[in-house]
Order: structure tokens, then C-alpha cells, then sequence
């Protein structure tokens, strides 16, 4: 059995193909011409079947990275499409594709760039009941979701599939690359025993993201496919490599693999790992119908108010940035953050009703929650956030 120290190479993943043509060669000459890579190991990557799951802001440029290395059929698995606000990092997508499905604009961009490399679209959402046996029809899998129940679903599944995988993440400034494969090392268990609980992590969406750390992090990723691939270089399993793009700086830290964890055979319930089961599963205070207004209602309600026959508080729970691209007149602002830290409770009046708001309406029903918990009777939250009010009565304003 090959050794489990991370700090030998691995044995190659892929067998070779049998031949390159001459378009082939003149194609990947630049790789042919490496030692270490040469004409074998280009063989090797025409031969190798990679998933790649989101075409998103990792999946953008390591697709586009693949195929220009010649790898020789990658899948694409996204379920979304594309909107305006992806373009600013997910540079496989144009403004002419905007409202095509994410896994199509990539299997076009792919197509314009190398034409040898097969495209597998997979418009699908990844879940229980499709990943061990999707993950079986690849050689490696890379993983550029964006929250933890995919996560930790993708790390079971690849065990149980017997696949290695390369995972990426990146949040604002920071960014953060591994190799996991339960065969030879750690898991992305080993690196998060638990998943962090359920709101206290933003989504690209809610927190932002530095478009080019996309690049630089997903680079990276396609990098330690490719070692993979071919069997060279020290793979970054049980490694963690870290990029604060602010700083300009990477380091890196270990992962040992928990001597005492059972090998993983079945897939878990990764809602209620995460904390993220629905509110009447979670609480033992189910939310109340008279706990969430729509957008049409809160129009109304602030029409009162305007007219002074209301009298209530809109409280914006976003960060300045957010605010900045799109706003509900007549709300103020407090982060989550300072709320869930205590630190706002004084701004926020017991005497008078609040409608909490946030973006999608995630972050304004933990506050509520939170509100709740300390003593306020008279609060609700905006259901759908600032998307559902653009939508239902300020269609002229931007979304993010």
C-alpha cells in the first residue's frame, strides 16, 4: 500500500492515454516539455474524468484552468444561473449568458477554449440521494461550495466513493485550499469536527468576496488536481494552505487524520448537522404566522407610519456595504453582528414594535430569535429580506 504520509508524492490517479495527436502536442507542448510532466503525464490528464462541483467563484477559473491543461472530460455540477453580480469573480460566465444556467455558460466558455476536453453538465442540486454515485463516474472531485452542508456532504461521499478531492474556500480577503482523501489521510472532518453554528459564518453573498482571491484560490486548486492526476509533486494532503490576499501572504497549517474516527460508510442528515433544520424542528418556540411580514405588508406599514398612524422601527441588520448598493427607506441600520454580541440592545426600544430586515431573511430571524430571547414581545422580521421588496415593490433598485 502506497505510504500515508503526506509528504511523499502519491502514486499517479490516472492511467495514461494511449497517444497524443499533433494538435494534441503542439496544444500542451508548454506541459510536454516539463520533466516532471511531460509527454506521459499529459496523457494521464487526457485520460482523467474531474467533477468540479459549482461553476461558481472557485469553479469559474478551475474549469477554465482544466480544460486549458487538457483535462480530458469534466463535469460540471451547478443548479443556479447566471446573474449580473456573478460576473465581478466568476469569470467563466459573460453578460451575454446572464440568465443561462451556470453548468451551460461553462460548457460554452470550455468548448471556446478547448474544443478536445468533453463536458458533462450536471444541472442538478447535490444531495444524499445523487453524490456517492455521481462522485463514482469521476477520478477527483473539486469542491468550490459555498456552505457547510455541502461540504460535509461532499467529504462523505467522496469517502464512501473512494475518490480524493481538492477543496477550496474563500470568504472576503481569505482564502483556503486542502487535499482530503480518507484512503491515505485526513478528512475535511478532521479539519471541522463540527460545523461552526448555523448563521455564524456569512455567505459570500452576505459577507463579500475579493474577486481576484477567486483566481488565486482556485488556481491553486486546479494546481493540486494536476499532481494528482499525474503523480508529482507533495500533494497538500493533511496540509491547509491560507491566502490573505490583504496581506499578500500564504502559510499553512497541518491536519492530522482522528486516530479514533470510524471510517465513514453512509451519509448523514447534513441539515440537522449544521443547525439548519427548519425553524419548527430547531426551537421549541415555533416562529408565529404574526412573526414575519411580507414585502407587500411592510409597504403598507410604513405608509402608516409616514401618514402617522403606526408607530414602529425598521431595523436594517446588514453590513454598510449592503446597505450601500440597496436600501428600504425609512429603515435604520444595525449589524447582526452587534446585536447577537449584546452590543445594541439599548438602540433597539422595548416599548415600540421592530421588523427586523436583512437581505434573503436568514440573519433578520436570528435576531429575532435572539430579540425574543431577551424579553421583546413586539418584533417580526421582513420574509425574503430586501430581495423580496425590490421584487414586490421596488423593482427599479439593484440586487446583489
Amino acid at each position: 500500500m502506497p505510504s500515508t504520509d503526506s509528504r511523499t508524492t502519491l502514486p499517479p490517479l490516472v492511467e495514461p492515454a494511449a497517444e497524443l495527436t499533433r494538435e494534441e502536442l503542439e496544444r500542451y507542448s508548454r506541459h510536454v516539455i516539463i520533466p516532471e510532466i511531460g509527454s506521459e503525464g499529459q496523457r494521464r490528464l487526457k485520460n482523467a474524468r474531474v467533477l468540479v462541483i459549482g461553476a461558481g467563484g472557485l469553479g469559474a477559473p478551475a474549469l477554465l484552468y482544466l480544460a486549458a491543461a487538457g483535462v480530458g472530460t469534466l463535469g460540471v455540477v451547478d443548479d443556479d444561473v447566471v446573474e449580473l453580480s456573478n460576473l465581478q469573480r466568476q469569470v467563466i460566465h459573460t453578460v451575454d449568458r446572464v440568465g443561462l444556467p451556470k453548468a451551460e455558460s461553462a460548457a460554452l466558455a470550455v468548448a471556446d477554449l478547448n474544443p478536445l476536453v468533453t463536458v458533462v453538465q450536471h444541472r442538478i442540486r447535490l444531495d444524499n440521494s445523487n453524490a456517492v454515485e455521481l462522485f463514482s463516474q469521476y477520478d477527483l472531485i473539486l469542491d468550490g461550495t459555498d456552505n457547510f452542508e455541502t461540504r460535509y456532504l461532499v467529504n462523505d461521499a467522496a469517502a464512501i466513493a473512494g475518490k480524493p478531492y481538492v477543496w477550496g474556500s474563500i470568504f472576503r480577503f481569505d482564502g483556503q485550499v486542502s487535499v482530503f482523501w480518507e484512503k491515505h489521510g485526513p478528512t475535511y472532518r478532521d479539519l471541522y469536527p463540527e460545523a461552526p453554528p448555523a448563521g455564524s459564518v456569512p455567505s459570500c453573498g452576505e459577507g463579500g468576496v475579493f474577486g481576484m482571491l477567486c483566481a488565486a484560490v482556485g488556481s491553486l486548486m486546479v494546481s493540486e488536481a494536476i499532481k494528482l492526476v499525474t503523480g508529482v509533486g507533495r500533494s497538500l494532503l493533511g496540509r491547509v494552505a491560507l491566502f490573505d490576499a490583504l496581506g499578500g501572504s500564504w502559510r499553512e497549517i497541518n491536519v492530522l487524520k482522528d486516530p479514533e474516527a470510524q471510517p465513514i460508510t453512509e451519509l448523514s442528515d447534513y441539515a440537522a448537522f449544521c443547525g439548519v433544520l427548519p425553524q419548527e424542528e430547531t426551537t421549541a418556540e415555533p416562529e408565529a404566522a404574526d412573526d414575519t411580514v411580507t414585502a407587500g405588508q411592510l409597504a403598507t406599514m410604513l405608509a402608516a407610519r409616514d401618514a402617522g398612524l403606526r408607530d414602529f422601527v425598521l431595523v436594517d441588520v446588514r453590513e454598510t456595504g449592503e446597505r450601500d448598493i440597496v436600501a428600504i427607506p425609512g429603515s435604520v441600520l444595525i449589524p447582526q453582528g452587534r446585536i447577537l454580541a449584546g452590543e445594541a440592545w439599548d438602540e433597539l426600544p422595548r416599548e415600540r414594535e421592530i421588523v427586523f430586515h436583512c437581505k434573503g431573511g436568514t440573519r433578520s430571524a436570528n435576531v429575532l430569535a435572539a430579540a425574543r430571547r431577551e424579553g421583546y414581545t413586539k418584533v417580526s422580521h421582513l420574509e425574503g429580506g430586501v430581495m423580496a421588496w425590490v421584487r414586490d415593490v421596488e423593482p427599479e433598485k439593484p440586487v446583489y
